[in-house]
Parts: C-alpha cells; sequence; structure tokens
C-alpha cells in the first residue's frame, strides 16, 4: 500500500474515532447538566447566587467544548489538505 494512502486512512480513522468519542462525551455533558438542573430545581436549600453560578459555568464550558471541537476540526482539515497536495 503507498505510504500516502496508508497516512491518510490512519488519520481518516482517527477522526472517526474522535467525532464518535465526542459525540458520547457532549451527550453524556448534557445529560448530566440535565440531571443537576432537575435537581438544583427541586432542592429549595440551594441559593439563587448559586444556581446563577452555575449556569455561568455551564455555558462556558459548552463555550469550550465547542471552540476546541472548532480547533480539532480545523486540524484535521489541514492534514486533509496536505494529503490532498500529494495526489496532484
Amino acid at each position: 500500500m503507498d505510504p500516502i494512502q496508508m497516512m491518510k486512512k490512519m488519520v481518516d480513522f482517527n477522526k472517526m474515532a474522535f467525532e464518535k468519542t465526542f459525540s458520547v462525551m457532549t451527550v453524556m455533558q448534557d445529560q448530566t447538566e440535565k440531571t443537576f438542573i432537575l435537581w438544583r430545581d427541586r432542592n429549595k436549600l440551594f441559593p439563587e447566587q448559586g444556581k446563577t453560578a452555575m449556569s455561568e459555568w455551564v455555558k462556558i464550558c459548552k463555550k469550550n467544548r465547542d471552540e476546541f471541537k472548532a480547533k480539532i476540526d480545523e486540524g484535521y482539515t489541514n492534514i486533509e489538505k496536505y494529503f490532498a497536495g500529494f495526489e496532484k
């Protein structure tokens, strides 16, 4: 097998593995958020300041998660462009 083709297959496999893992992680984080919100809203002793802080924390985590995903996608795009240069 051509070394370039082998590397492309390895990158494709890594990209697919990352996509699946990231998807599972996202589902787990979203489900944990829903569970926490349900608990928080039912807990009468949870202070309003704490609710606000936790809501901000969740927004920051989602923003950072999205930024991380965008950077990884950018890296895969760059490496795919790199390998496309060998096909010409």
